[in-house]
């Protein structure tokens, strides 16, 4: 059998390698595989597509590499499941935004304290510098696992309600809708990479130097007055934004 299959898009020869491995990856992709399914065997693979072992092996560790499947020792390939991905066309907290794709959210509550207002907070926030302002640190958990680290600052006032409420299950931007009745209109946000360092490396459960994604977002009311200012960490092996972008 010849070592290359033709009729790629880009008009090239596919080594068969790539071809097994478009094939389980269409597979994973249109559904006929789901998350946590076992894929064919390495011999059944090797029987259907007439190649050798090494050539198997070759399109799974490609695989593996993107982290689309993962291997359990003697019992073969599995499809794993996508990593969370965030529409930013849309505000939405980060329970709401998951719970749309189906996952599980949860958060570790690792402080609320009360402090005055660095001089960039109280700008953010539209505030003299010093006021006093309520910081909010939660873990953010996708199916029991850590995915990102969130401090909220809001007025020392607001921070005072929201303590009183439940910040374990529910978003903070449900609770200022739904409970409040402030209706929320736009967030300005700016994204950057990062090291992680401690503590991050700690709640995040990282590697010193993992490529942490960095999101800043203030979020104002529907009238345009500031109302939240987050400083988020995601881990950058776990989650993604996404966002369309029209020309013009």
């Amino acid at each position: 059998m010849n070592n290359v299959i033709e009729g790629h898009p880009s008009g090239r020869q596919l080594p068969m390698h790539a071809r097994i491995r478009e094939i389980l990856r269409a597979g994973i992709s249109n559904g006929s595989f789901r998350p946590n399914d076992r894929l064919p065997s390495e011999k059944e693979l090797m029987a259907s597509h007439g190649v050798s072992r090494i050539t198997v092996r070759h399109a799974l560790g490609e695989l593996e590499k993107e982290a689309a499947i993962y291997r359990i020792a003697g019992k073969g390939s599995y499809v794993a499941k996508p990593a969370p991905v965030q529409d930013l066309t849309r505000l939405l907290g980060f329970g709401e935004a998951m719970s749309r794709l189906g996952y599980q959210t949860l958060n570790q509550l690792v402080g609320i304290n009360t402090l005055p207002a660095p001089n960039d907070i109280a700008s953010q926030l539209g505030v003299p510098g010093g006021t006093p302002v309520s910081e909010i640190r939660r873990v953010r958990c996708v199916d029991q696992e850590p995915v990102s680290l969130d401090v909220t600052y809001v007025t020392a006032a607001l921070g005072e309600r929201l303590a009183k409420e439940d910040l374990i299950t529910r978003d903070i931007f449900v609770i200022l809708e739904s409970d409040y009745g402030i209706a929320l209109g736009h967030a300005d946000l700016s994204i950057s990479t990062i090291a992680a360092r401690p503590p991050l490396t700690e709640h995040l459960k990282v590697e010193s130097g993992s490529p942490i994604l960095h999101l800043e977002r203030l979020t104002h009311t529907r009238e345009g007055t500031p109302l939240e200012f987050d400083r988020i960490y995601y881990r950058g092996d776990s989650f993604s934004y996404r966002l369309r972008i029209a020309r013009g």
